[in-house]
């Protein structure tokens, strides 16, 4: 009895890769064995760079509050756990945004804390 091969898989899964190399220098774009190493390592970074943004994001928000805290003799650590204490549920994303586009409510959320 003949082999069975499924061609029509095979092929699917190979241009599947070589779809998603396109745009790659060399033979990385279309020499198979070449291609689905490229792809597959650059499928783990993309995996590990979507959690690395959000902390590289976290740590610019920090940045922004502390040197827009600063202007008004405060620290970030003392200004967030007032922040707690006083009760105002607001995200180091939006205090940022606030810090950065819009000082004048900065500072009134700066003023309720400092009571």
């Amino acid at each position: 009895m003949p082999r069975s091969v499924n061609h029509v898989a095979s092929r699917k899964k190979r241009k599947k890769i070589l779809k998603l190399s396109k745009g790659y220098f060399g033979a990385r774009k279309n020499v198979w064995t070449v291609a689905k190493n490229a792809v597959e390592k650059a499928m783990l970074y993309a995996y590990d760079h979507r959690k690395l943004k959000k902390r590289a994001f976290r740590r610019l928000w920090i940045v922004r509050i502390n040197a827009a805290v600063r202007m008004f003799g405060m620290s970030y650590s003392k200004f967030m756990g007032e922040l707690a204490k006083s009760n105002i549920d607001l995200n180091r994303k939006v205090l940022a945004d606030l810090a950065m586009n819009n000082p004048e409510a900065f500072k009134v959320i700066v003023d309720q804390v400092k009571k």
